[in-house]
């Protein structure tokens, strides 16, 4: 019933999100909800102008479906023993759900001002990281009550790190990085789905692993759901997920890594995440410094490697097996851990 509930949950999302572009994209285009192509990035996205932007709509929808489908059909087997094993874990996924969908929120604010001014623009950096703080802050808060702060950091090979009072400024900032990490990776065509995509698939193995069921539907719904979504979003898109989708899927990774009780596998699991976003800062350094020269022939990252010649699709690809590796070496952590 386990394997069913895992299932229910992966095909559940994933044809709910596939099915749901007939509707959502047409919706899109009518509303006029378009994608305004940023002037300094590479020319040839002028081609791409238009096209629908806050599709992560539709797997936001999806993984809401897959989720209660899944979860319910996992609590109803063997009742009793399941309501006692998951009663922490049910707190756990609703925490997840709820924070992935406060940061989707901030996205899709960020998203309508967009479209709706047709600029790239959107809600001020102080307006953003002001909204990020505060569910951040809550995300904190309700980890803590269900017991999922430990300052005691055991680290595999090095040993048990206690960092007393620096854990919170350190994991409260590494949540906003990751997260708009995770935005800046949605710069081509099915690059953050495909990767977010692995990344999903390495936190359904390691929860199941480790019996943490709840977190494994979670895995499941947000692995179909992007399946679903990337039949849409794969080169050449026909539609873009937005900051809607963007930040859902960062908030999504930060839960599912404390839904596990090991937020510091996000240094590996998030590790595409994290290059492109040290791109950016090492970029906007070595810009400043040096009074207008460069590193890279553009950032985030996958900007360079395109401006270099590769297409989107090999972009795509080669970032995806990189974050399948360390999602592989991620496993091994825990397991060493």
């Amino acid at each position: 019933m386990v394997r069913i509930s895992f299932l229910v949950a992966t095909f559940s999302a994933f044809l709910i999100t596939a099915i749901s572009g007939y509707v959502v994209i047409p919706w899109l285009r009518k509303l006029k909800y378009g994608q305004t192509i940023n002037e300094i990035g590479p020319t040839w996205h002028q081609t791409k102008q238009g096209t629908p932007t806050m599709g992560g709509i539709m797997f936001v929808i999806g993984i809401l479906v897959g989720v209660i489908c899944g979860y319910s059909l996992l609590l109803s087997s063997e009742k009793t023993f399941m309501e006692e094993m998951y009663r922490n874990q049910n707190m756990s996924l609703l925490i997840s759900m709820l924070t992935a969908m406060a940061f989707g929120l901030i996205g899709f604010v960020d998203d309508y001002i967009k479209v709706v001014k047709k600029r790239n623009l959107g809600l001020t950096e102080k307006q953003k990281l002001v909204l990020q703080f505060f569910v951040t802050a809550a995300f904190l808060v309700a980890q803590y009550l269900i017991g999922h702060i430990n300052t005691n950091v055991n680290i595999p090979v090095i040993g048990h790190i206690e960092l007393g009072i620096l854990y919170y400024p350190i994991v409260f900032a590494g949540i906003i990085f990751m997260v708009n990490a995770v935005n800046l990776t949605d710069g081509i065509d099915g690059l953050c789905s495909s990767v977010t995509f692995i990344v999903a698939l390495s936190f359904f193995i390691i929860s199941v692993s480790y019996g943490y069921y709840a977190n494994s539907i979670f895995a499941c719904a947000l692995a179909g759901a992007l399946a679903g979504f990337l039949v849409w979003n794969f080169y050449p898109a026909k539609v873009f997920m937005g900051d809607t989708g963007s930040m859902f899927l960062g908030g999504s990774v930060v839960a599912m890594a404390w839904a596990v009780n090991r937020p510091e596998i996000l240094v590996l699991i998030g590790i595409i995440y994290t290059c492109e976003a040290l791109s950016v800062v090492i970029q906007m350094t070595y810009f400043k410094i040096t009074h207008g020269k460069r590193i890279f022939k553009m950032s985030p990252i996958h900007h360079h490697y395109e401006m270099s010649g590769w297409s989107e699709i090999k972009i795509v690809c080669v970032f995806s097996a990189v974050a399948a590796v360390f999602g592989a070496l991620s496993y091994v952590y825990m397991y060493l851990g």
